[in-house]
């Protein structure tokens, strides 16, 4: 008999790899949220890490063009990667699941709602600050399979293009997967429980990334990923709040305040963006009519002009 989480499972990587066939990531950031709220960081995420080297290497292939651009940039990122990934796979190995995944969740939270609204700070020291963040992206990765809302953040406030933008990420991203495949072999974490999940996500991905490139190509990809976060923070939400109530750190219903405070908060973000949307829309009919009417009073004017 199938068990209904596998099926669970395979709908949800449905989901998540046409959004990463779509903008490049998210993948990880989808599918854990939700699998964690029936299986174990210990369970999932080995599977998922194969999965992964395959998928990272599929995107920087595809956008193999503008590595020659940017391996140099983020070359401190993956370097900074190998410490982060030693100690993150020393947290998967030995912590309790439950706190992993409070951890997670935790975690995982206000980088979605940075990302969200559209925070954008550029950085100067562009090397040095790349060691340091690639030492916490790698533990973030190594203990959760996600790194694609802070990646995301630092290579749009580089202000990367949007091949490089992609390349960029493929390089950061097969890097981790590989070497957290590495670490999670040397530990022993790669089980026949975990193995078994492969052949049900696999195709979930097949079908769902030439279906994600599809979509980009009809619908503006600024909405698409906006539109994926808020459900990726109202997710993780439900999720911290049931872990504060299964862990007895708030207990009943007052556990349910870090949902109602993300949907609150995301509500706000998701009108300012839609607003500022439509806002740019008007300004840019305004424009376009007052161009037209311009360009019809000057054909007046040398048309009155040829007459006198």
């Amino acid at each position: 008999m199938i068990d209904l989480h596998v099926l669970w499972l395979a709908g949800i990587t449905l989901f998540a790899a046409v959004v990463n066939g779509a903008l490049g990531y998210g993948f990880s950031s989808l599918t854990v949220p939700l699998a964690l709220l029936f299986m174990s960081n210990r369970v999932l995420n080995p599977a998922l890490v194969l999965i992964e080297v395959v998928l990272n290497a599929y995107v920087l292939w595809n956008n193999r063009a503008a590595f020659g651009a940017v391996w140099r940039r983020v070359l401190p990122i993956v370097i900074g990667l190998v410490p982060g990934i030693v100690v993150g796979t020393a947290i998967v190995s030995q912590v309790n699941p439950a706190w992993l995944r409070f951890g997670t969740f935790t975690t995982l939270l206000p980088l979605i709602l940075v990302q969200a609204a559209g925070y954008r700070r550029p950085i100067q020291a562009e090397r040095a600050a790349g060691l340091v963040f690639g030492g916490g992206l790698g533990v973030l990765y190594s203990v959760t399979t996600i790194s694609g809302p802070p990646l995301a953040i630092v290579l749009n406030n580089q202000g990367l293009a949007k091949k490089d933008f992609r390349a960029a990420l493929g390089v950061i991203r097969l890097a981790e997967s590989s070497m957290t495949a590495v670490a999670y072999a040397y530990v022993g974490l790669f089980t026949a429980t975990s193995l078994a999940l492969i052949p049900w996500i696999v195709p979930s991905i097949l079908i769902g990334v030439p279906i994600g490139a599809f979509i980009i190509r009809r619908v503006a990809a600024e909405t698409f990923r906006r539109i994926c976060m808020s459900f990726d923070a109202w997710v993780v939400g439900f999720g911290l709040s049931r872990l504060l109530n299964e862990l007895g750190l708030v207990v009943g219903s007052p556990a349910y305040t870090v949902l109602v405070m993300t949907a609150l908060i995301d509500t706000w973000l998701l009108f300012r963006f839609f607003s500022a949307g439509s806002s740019a829309s008007a300004r840019a009919t305004a424009g376009l009519a007052a161009s037209s009417d311009a360009a019809y009073i000057s054909k007046a004017d040398v048309r009155g002009a040829g007459s006198i």
